[in-house]
């Protein structure tokens, strides 16, 4: 994703032709990869779509950065991904770099 478009955090809301999955991570890089009301959203776009594989990573992560690492193992075994044992922000940008 970097290597194609740029994502801006200065807008209100993510671009309307995101996908879905880059709409949640757009919500958890604007929330600085913290807990608040951009997490939130991310998490609620991830539980929207349970199941999907990518839907499921960026809800490895929002655990992850819940500071939740059981419930981060279970969406990381959903996605078919292995456990991050790094930062989120170095998860999110691998992330990004995938959807």
């Amino acid at each position: 994703m970097s290597s194609q478009t740029p994502m801006d955090f200065s807008p209100a809301e993510p671009p309307a032709s995101f996908s879905p999955p880059r709409q949640a991570l757009w919500w958890l890089k604007k929330g600085g990869l913290e807990l608040g009301p951009e997490w939130e959203k991310a998490h609620e776009i991830c539980q929207s779509r349970e199941g999907d594989t990518e839907h499921d990573w960026i809800h490895a992560l929002c655990h992850l950065i819940e500071n939740d690492p059981g419930n981060a193992a279970y969406w990381f075994r959903r996605a078919g991904k292995p456990a991050a044992t790094r930062d989120a922000d170095a998860l999110w940008q691998d992330i990004a770099a995938s959807v």
